[in-house]
């Protein structure tokens, strides 16, 4: 029995973490089937991302109190990390997404949260206008948002957008006229926005993070959220953003490593159609896919574990709990990053000069996790964690950790 829509069907409604992950997991089996072929030919995933969408998982951290399923973030990380195993463009569009609700959880009205969930829970999406280039500093922002009459008007340029290619509306980091972030859903229909689909990057290929211009673009006021203020305060916001990026790295490890096993298993095993049961008993390979191994269970029982941390630091934000979450988050982020790596790399290593052919999509994995880990320095997270355990320092309030 399939529990994923069909093409008319509306969004399905997700009632529990189990629901989540058993939908999560079917879901996973359908977008796997042409990832290769999507990253080989960078087919932008509209289909794919249409039944993502009607699937109710990204809505799935909704509060309750608006309908939503409200999973632990346990949950939200398994289930990301499933769709980039399974496509790691797709596990990463829906980042931004996620980062943008707990944005609208931590800082937005009751009527601004009543109404933005109602979208997403609707099966609309939110994408992401952030990062700039040429600014003095990757934390720096310089698109604006100017008053006018009862709105405001935006102008600037974004990039690295990640998800506003598909979205329906994209949460967009302003800099108002009293020099304070802040953050503004902007319907991606507005007139002035210019989704330009100029990202070339190596790998995620199609996750479409290329820029974003505003000309002037209206905005109202109803629509603009404290951006700011939630890094003047304990909140999970950071670690919100950073579990899901180590749960895409995680992910996209799983898939390297399930992809070595089943090479080795059948390309230099042709016995195995024969009928045959013949162990693989080369002592590197062996040794290869044990530390593999060993990893890669380390990197998901991390993830796991941080997510439990920010579950506790939402239900009681703290200077002390979000900064144990933001470690946890850290810790999870710094191994994800390690071994999404060491099984792309390992991968050439056992299919050798195989995996560098296009038909076999091997060499995806190493792509998709390099330019994925390039995201924030991963040497920063060691800092912090070392920080934190020896001088008792407290992370920086920030999204990148």
């Amino acid at each position: 029995m399939s529990f994923l829509p069909q093409p008319h069907d509306p969004v399905t409604v997700i009632e529990s973490d189990a629901h989540a992950l058993t939908i999560a997991s079917e879901l996973a089996q359908v977008l796997r089937q042409d990832s290769a072929l999507r990253d080989r030919e960078r087919r932008l995933p509209h289909a794919e991302l249409a039944l993502f969408s009607r699937s109710g998982l990204w809505g799935i951290s909704v509060p309750k109190a608006f309908g939503g399923a409200g999973v632990s973030n346990v949950t939200l990380a398994r289930v990301i990390s499933l769709i980039a195993q399974a496509d790691a463009s797709l596990g990463q569009i829906p980042q931004n997404h996620f980062y943008a609700l707990e944005v609208l959880r931590v800082n937005g009205s009751p009527e601004q949260q009543r109404r933005l969930y109602a979208e997403v829970l609707a099966g609309r999406r939110f994408g992401n206008a952030l990062a700039e280039l040429g600014t003095k500093t990757a934390h720096d922002r310089s698109t604006s948002l100017t008053r006018e009459g009862d709105g405001f008007r935006i102008n600037g340029r974004k990039f690295y957008a990640t998800g506003a290619l598909y979205a329906q509306r994209i949460p967009t980091s302003v800099i108002d006229e009293q020099g304070v972030q802040q953050l503004a859903f902007v319907a991606a229909d507005s007139q002035g926005l210019n989704v330009i689909d100029d990202w070339s990057g190596f790998g995620q290929r199609t996750t479409g993070s290329g820029s974003v211009v505003f000309d002037n673009v209206p905005v109202a006021a109803a629509d603009v959220v404290p951006f700011q203020t939630a890094f003047e305060r304990p909140t999970p916001v950071g670690p919100l953003a950073q579990i899901l990026h180590a749960a895409i790295d995680t992910g996209i490890a799983r898939a390297a490593y399930e992809d070595a096993l089943h090479f080795v298993r059948t390309r230099t095993r042709p016995w195995i159609d024969s009928g045959f049961d013949k162990a693989v008993d080369d002592p590197l390979t062996l040794k290869s896919f044990g530390q593999i191994a060993i990893r890669l269970h380390a990197a998901e029982a991390l993830l796991e574990r941080a997510g439990e941390y920010l579950d506790r630091a939402q239900t009681q934000p703290t200077a002390e709990t979000v900064a144990a979450a933001s470690i946890a988050v850290a810790e999870a982020r710094a191994i994800s990053t390690e071994i999404s790596l060491t099984a792309g790399s390992t991968l050439f290593e056992l299919a050798g000069s195989q995996a560098t052919l296009a038909e076999h999509g091997l060499d995806r994995h190493w792509r998709n996790a390099r330019t994925h880990t390039l995201h924030d320095p991963v040497r920063w997270k060691y800092h912090a964690i070392g920080n934190y355990y020896l001088n008792d320092e407290k992370p920086p309030l920030r999204g990148t950790i």
